[in-house]
């Protein structure tokens, strides 16, 4: 069955690190924007970052610019969030999707949605 998978979240303090791994089974993520995610309880789904399907664009909220970095590796059909200095804020459920990227406000999901994983930041 194609589907996206998440992993990689956990618990951390504030001012701590995460990388969050996004693969795929049963196709290809090379080639394929991919964008990630993230929802909190009780706030509306928002973007956090997104990498263009030939790799020259990547995007970002602003909140999170200069703190986390998107990247990939076609070898391990895999999609990585690299979070540094996380903050309270950062605590939500994560969620990465095929995506067209066209800018840091604007990345679109379509096809394909991962289970989630939780990232918690709290001292």
């Amino acid at each position: 069955q194609d589907q996206l998978m998440e992993s990689g979240g956990g618990m951390v303090q504030p001012g701590g690190s995460l990388r969050l791994s996004c693969t795929a089974s049963g196709f290809a993520l090379k080639g394929l924007g991919i964008a990630w995610f993230r929802q909190a309880p009780g706030k509306e789904r928002e973007g956090v970052s997104c990498i263009t399907a030939n790799d020259r664009d990547t995007y970002y909220r602003d909140s999170v610019k200069g703190r986390f970095t998107i990247s990939r590796d076609n070898a391990k059909n895999a999609v990585y969030l690299q979070m540094d200095s996380l903050k309270p804020e950062d605590t939500a459920t994560y969620y990465c999707a095929t995506a067209n990227c066209y800018s840091s406000t604007a990345f679109y999901a379509h096809g394909y949605w991962g289970q989630g994983t939780q990232v918690t930041v709290s001292s």
